[in-house]
């Protein structure tokens, strides 16, 4: 094996680790970066395939909350458990009933859309998630973090999101070290400048877009967050305890797939309590026009009326009412978060696309599509400088390369292995499985070239 200097070695192992990552994660990186953006361009058109059930006509006064939520139960058959109600309070928009429907998938809720002047059912359909998207963007979403195949393909947009920043970093890495010290203008030259520009401009993005999507992650969500409780960043909970035992709330539990709960007991509920728990909110500073109000699952907890108005500026406040004596035992107000707690409100916000409207679904449209002309060009440059086929010349393999860093390096970068790989369990796992394959590759490369050496 010919030796290098150190320097060589850290480029060597650099340029090995981004053209595995890029062969063999970047297919994943470009599908998630697609159909993100695809989630991120429809919701005009959402809007507009939906419009006749998130639009009422009726022009007059608006009927109490009860009663709109009777039209709802009439229309569901009192079969099914009420889950939440978002009140339609601006000028033109209908009321959300949603109630818990075992037949539908996690975080999935069947809505009845009702007009809250006229009281007539406009829409009946499955919304899914804490940001209640309608059947054409949670399909785009299902897409998007796990392939529509359950537990098993949100692995896929895990390797995405863990692989991303590291490629983003190593590729920047890379270019410090193997940047010509002169311009040298040829067709390969010309492909890696502008791959090394999309990639200085979109390395935020790509930041940003791998811690957040590792907040949602199966395997490393669970270590995100037990790194937010140790630091004190988890986004505050309203306590819904009546008996004055704190909860234990799981605020990804939507995005894990967990309906959330105990079952509830047959109980008859009073729909003029949401009326009440309203009033009650209103009257504790809960001023948004997008809220959310549901009820207590069991006698001894408090109903929760909470903002879920994400735009700018974010209005996410909450408050739990007692039911009974129609009073505000709890309340959390965002101005209040610690300020990593706003940080993860804003970043999920901004990755969803809703924070800034318009202008954020704009950036994002131009960075999922520039990533994936990145992901793209990457592939060109490599097919343009992909080794001849020769059966005596050996390939330079991770392995060779790790082999050639001084001592500290290989006990540096295995210890980072490890730490990262136990942090994130799905990039230790596809790290092995890089390792294996380069190994394999090693020991044929080197094979062969004994083989040569013996000929000659």
């Amino acid at each position: 094996m010919t030796t290098c200097t150190p320097r060589a070695a850290w480029g060597n192992l650099l340029r090995r680790l981004h053209f595995y990552v890029g062969l063999f994660v970047g297919p994943f990186i470009f599908f998630a970066a697609l159909t993100g953006t695809l989630y991120v361009a429809t919701p005009q058109l959402e809007n507009a395939i939906y419009r006749q059930a998130l639009h009422a006509d009726a022009v007059g006064e608006r009927q109490p909350l009860a009663a709109q939520i009777a039209v709802a139960e009439k229309k569901v058959g009192n079969t099914l458990r009420l889950h939440a109600v978002r009140p339609g309070l601006a000028n033109d928009e209908t009321t959300r009933v949603m109630f818990a429907d075992p037949a539908l998938g996690p975080s999935e809720h069947r809505a009845i859309f009702v007009d809250p002047v006229s009281l007539q059912v406009l829409g009946d359909m499955t919304v899914y998630g804490t940001s209640g998207i309608l059947p054409l963007r949670q399909k785009i979403d299902y897409l998007h973090n796990s392939l529509m195949m359950g537990d098993i393909g949100r692995l896929y947009s895990e390797l995405a999101a863990s692989w991303m920043w590291v490629s983003a970093l190593g590729g920047i890495a890379l270019w410090f070290y193997t940047r010509p010290k002169r311009r040298i203008n040829n067709r390969f030259q010309s492909r890696r400048r502008l791959h090394v520009a999309l990639g200085w401009a979109l390395l935020g993005g790509m930041l940003l877009f791998s811690a957040t999507g590792l907040t949602w992650s199966q395997w490393a969500g669970g270590n995100v967050d037990k790194l937010r409780a140790e630091m004190n960043w988890l986004t505050p909970q309203v306590n819904t305890a009546l008996s004055g035992s704190p909860m234990v709330m799981d605020e990804h539990a939507e995005h894990r797939g967990h309906h959330g709960g105990m079952a509830m007991p047959e109980t008859t509920m009073d729909l003029t309590q949401f009326d009440g728990a309203l009033r009650v909110a209103r009257q504790a500073g809960i001023e948004a026009n997008r809220l959310e109000i549901r009820p207590a699952r069991m006698p001894d907890q408090a109903w929760t009326v909470t903002e879920i108005d994400r735009s700018w500026p974010t209005q996410v406040d909450a408050v739990a009412v007692d039911p009974h004596a129609m009073r505000v035992v709890d309340q959390t107000r965002f101005d209040e978060f610690p300020l990593m707690a706003k940080l993860t409100r804003w970043g999920v916000d901004f990755h969803m696309g809703i924070l800034f409207g318009l202008l954020n679904q704009l950036v994002l449209i131009a960075f999922g599509t520039a990533l994936c002309v990145l992901i793209v060009w990457g592939y060109r440059m490599w097919w343009m400088r992909r080794p001849k086929k020769s059966a005596t010349s050996p390939v330079e393999t991770l392995c060779q390369s790790w082999l050639a860093l001084p001592r500290w390096g290989k006990v540096a970068t295995v210890t980072i292995s490890l730490l990262l790989g136990l942090a994130l369990p799905v990039m230790g796992g596809s790290l092995i499985v890089f390792v294996i394959v380069d190994w394999l590759r090693w020991r044929a490369a080197s094979g062969v070239s004994l083989a040569g050496s013996s000929v000659r």
